[in-house]
């Protein structure tokens, strides 16, 4: 069967549509990587299945198991797929900054020719700078970008992306970042969208370099407004020794903790100042970057069960020696892997290159890789029960990829490799 190529001007299909999940059929694959944890083994974290076939129903998976097996029990079920190469659960982002406007190309340039970041973003480059252009925007500016980001994301094998806002600094220009974040994911033709209100990212001109009156305005008035609307699902706040300090951000956490959004948390890409200790107090869904994180603070991350979420495009940009990452494994942390996808220290929207270079760069496992971009980040965004792995009663949400083995997916192609990308058993993204 030949899969359709999506149409963005099309109307979003019903599921009895005239795509894959318009019933019940079958997709086969000469190897399936299907991140169950049930099918791991000590000589296969990724529970692979050879000669597989998955049994879709109305979007959710609803069998796993050997070709042979299904297709001679149910002779004539439909095969809407047969993939040569190797199928995934659709690859899950879970640290983005998605819905931004404009170009920080200059002070790029200013960078990788030996420029500091603190310095450029105190001299008002930086997020400063992403500020002025989304505060520019229209709302349909902003959410027309964020549309054909998550795009190109899909043909890269995303399924699902966490996206923040914390480019407005200002309650109108926060919750018009995240408007457009909603539009997205009323939206089954895109990647799933989890939207984090990024509270705390840095000091609008306006506020006078006062960042605790800031953080005190955000806690009492925009957060609520915020919660209040549904916007959010999540809290962050950056904590560093030119950002937020644990003072400064603990008050706007525990806020979005007592009004239901859970928590995660930017911690230790420049300094440890304690970031950890409070992703941990807090019981965050992730702590975000840590290429600097002291013992205490990975026992700490490791007894509340806070995932690490692994940056390395931006250390990679930043020039930046890798997060502990054998101190982290040991501890028994989860890792997550993410793109960052940002206008300044991550320009990309690539998250298979992110897991080429958590590979080579801080010397995550192929498995590790592939767990962090699909069942340890669905866990993390709360999509466990969604998401993440192929297993019966999860959506179909999937990667078919143009590869012979998982091992390929984590070499720096510098181009898409996924065949077909499929949403809830849909055809989202295809080759060419």
């Amino acid at each position: 069967m030949v899969l359709p190529r999506p149409d963005p001007d099309r109307p979003t299909p019903s599921p009895r549509g005239p795509l894959l999940s318009g019933g019940r059929f079958a997709i086969v694959a000469r190897r399936l990587v299907t991140c169950d944890p049930s099918r791991a083994t000590a000589g296969d974290a990724l529970g692979v299945i050879e000669d597989a076939a998955i049994v879709v129903r109305r979007g959710a998976i609803e069998v796993v198991g050997s070709r042979q097996e299904i297709l001679a029990a149910e002779p004539t079920l439909e095969i809407a797929l047969d993939a040569a190469g190797v199928v995934t659960p659709g690859l899950i982002d879970g640290h983005t900054h998605a819905p931004w406007v404009g170009s920080r190309d200059a002070e790029y340039a200013v960078r990788m020719a030996g420029g500091d970041y603190e310095a450029i973003a105190a001299a008002g480059g930086g997020i400063v700078a992403s500020m002025r252009a989304v505060r520019a925007a229209t709302a349909g500016e902003l959410a027309g970008a964020l549309r054909a980001r998550l795009r190109r994301m899909a043909a890269l094998g995303v399924t699902a992306v966490e996206a923040k806002s914390g480019y407005g600094l200002d309650e109108a220009s926060e919750r018009k970042q995240l408007e457009a974040v909603a539009e997205a994911g009323r939206d089954a033709r895109l990647p799933r969208v989890v939207p984090t209100y990024l509270a705390l990212h840095a000091l609008p001109p306006e506020a006078g370099g006062d960042r605790a009156a800031y953080a005190e305005v955000v806690a009492r008035s925009w957060l609520p407004a915020i919660a209040a609307g549904g916007l959010a699902r999540y809290v962050d706040a950056y904590i560093d020794r030119s950002a937020f300090s644990v003072a400064e951000a603990r008050p706007v956490l525990e806020r979005a903790r007592a009004l239901g959004l859970g928590v995660r948390v930017h911690v230790g890409q420049f300094a440890d100042v304690g970031g950890a200790e409070l992703a941990a107090d807090l019981g965050a869904a992730s702590a975000d970057h840590l290429e600097h994180v002291a013992p205490a603070g990975i026992a700490a991350l490791a007894r509340a069960g806070v995932a690490a979420a692994l940056l390395p495009v931006a250390s990679f940009t930043l020039r930046q020696e890798p997060p502990p990452v054998a101190a982290l494994r040991a501890a028994g942390v989860p890792l997550i892997v993410g793109s960052d996808a940002n206008p300044g220290t991550a320009p990309t929207e690539s998250l298979p290159l992110a897991l080429a270079l958590a590979v080579r760069l801080y010397g995550l496992t192929v498995a590790e890789a592939i767990l962090g971009a699909t069942r340890e980040a669905a866990a993390a965004l709360g999509l466990g029960g969604v998401c993440g792995a192929v297993r019966p009663g999860l959506r179909a949400d999937l990667a078919v990829w143009d590869l012979p083995h998982e091992n390929a997916i984590v070499q720096p192609w510098g181009a898409p490799r996924a065949l077909a990308v499929l949403r809830d058993g849909e055809v989202i993204a295809t080759a060419g």
